[in-house]
């Protein structure tokens, strides 16, 4: 394992080389002493994963191959990051989140507890890219909604909790709590009794 600055890793770890830890954001580089990456017990870190300086990550995570975790990204506790998968710096991510290969989420994303968000799912964080960067606004995915594969989320799009984006829907608006999102751009209906999710 390499490491970078200051990092704590929990007891039953399973890693898998090469896996980089503490990596420096671009405020790091040159520094040598500053805070790493903090991850609980149990960990499973596959081959490639690359977790950067000022992460907090709670206990029984996983990755799959080829991760990368940006810098100030909190993660909670039984998370599972899927291979090739990208969380860029200053998200927050709640416990018991399930996010499936090539997921993209941008600077200042904000997912819930119980997510799952599917394969190449894409979130954004500029609606007028490339423009000023003070404007980036990522999604808030709330408590227990449902990403569907090969969706796209627009910037400061907010998922309510429970709701569910069927694959391919292009999220330009609020999702209400409890609703289906389906289409491009997306339409709401009722979410059916089969897509209702078990508590």
């Amino acid at each position: 394992m390499i490491e970078y600055g200051r990092n704590a890793l929990g007891e039953g770890a399973m890693i898998f080389e090469p896996v980089t830890i503490g990596f420096p954001s671009r405020d790091r580089m040159g520094s040598e002493d500053y805070p790493g990456a903090n991850i609980g017990k149990n960990a499973i870190l596959r081959s490639g994963t690359i977790i950067y300086c000022d992460v907090r990550i709670g206990d029984g995570f996983q990755t799959g191959h080829n991760v990368l975790i940006r810098e100030k990204t909190t993660i909670g506790d039984r998370v599972a990051v899927g291979t090739a998968t990208v969380v860029e710096g200053d998200c927050t991510i709640g416990d018991d989140v399930r996010i499936q290969s090539l997921v993209y989420i941008p600077t200042g994303s904000w997912i819930g507890d119980r997510v799952f968000i599917g394969p190449n799912a894409v979130l954004t964080n500029d609606r007028y890219p490339p423009g000023p960067h003070e404007s980036l606004r990522g999604p808030i995915i709330g408590d227990d909604a449902v990403i569907g594969a090969n969706s796209t989320i627009l910037p400061g799009v907010r998922i309510g909790e429970g709701a569910f984006v069927a694959a391919g829907a292009v999220v330009t608006r609020d999702v209400p709590p409890g609703t289906l999102a389906v289409g491009a751009p997306a339409r709401f209906r009722p979410l059916p009794p089969e897509a209702r999710r078990c508590r």
